[in-house]
């Protein structure tokens, strides 16, 4: 079953309201050390459990920017964008509502500490080989797929 989460807005020539029905689109940036691993965040915030650094796009902005932004917001690291993942868009990824997220690859300076903001309780880098049990919408899939990629180019 699909979620069908609407929302409205005013139509720019008549003020009247428009309800739209379309993903929301989000971001979510993969950063990994060696031999640290990949970080993550924990959510403050339903649904628990530890997530790749990420979040909505904003109005007016890009997902590029977004990507910048949110991994600043949640974890306090400054990132550079290296290269697009991919893009997950199962209905089902998000248990609360129909979501598309573009995923980046990102750095940033290795001496860079991450302290968790925002709506993430806490930041921390876990192996690939160890990652928590508890692993929010569809990142244990995006993690996997930087696995690959990781391996293809070794």
């Amino acid at each position: 079953m699909h979620k069908t989460r609407s929302f409205s807005c005013a139509c720019t020539r008549c003020g009247a309201a428009v309800a739209q029905r379309n993903p929301f689109p989000t971001v979510d940036i993969v950063l990994h050390r060696a031999p640290q691993g990949i970080l993550l965040i924990e959510r403050g915030n339903p649904p628990h459990g530890w997530a790749l650094p990420g979040g909505f796009i904003d109005c007016g902005e890009s997902a590029e920017q977004a990507a910048v932004r949110e991994a600043l917001e949640e974890t306090g690291l400054a990132v550079r964008l290296t290269g697009l993942l991919g893009v997950y868009s199962d209905p089902d990824r998000d248990p609360r509502f129909h979501t598309l997220s573009v995923a980046y690859t990102v750095e940033c300076d290795d001496d860079a500490i991450p302290c968790a903001g925002d709506d993430a309780r806490n930041a921390r880098f876990f192996p690939l080989d160890a990652l928590p049990a508890d692993i929010a919408f569809d990142h244990r899939r995006i993690i996997a797929d930087f696995a690959k990629k990781v391996s293809r180019s070794a």
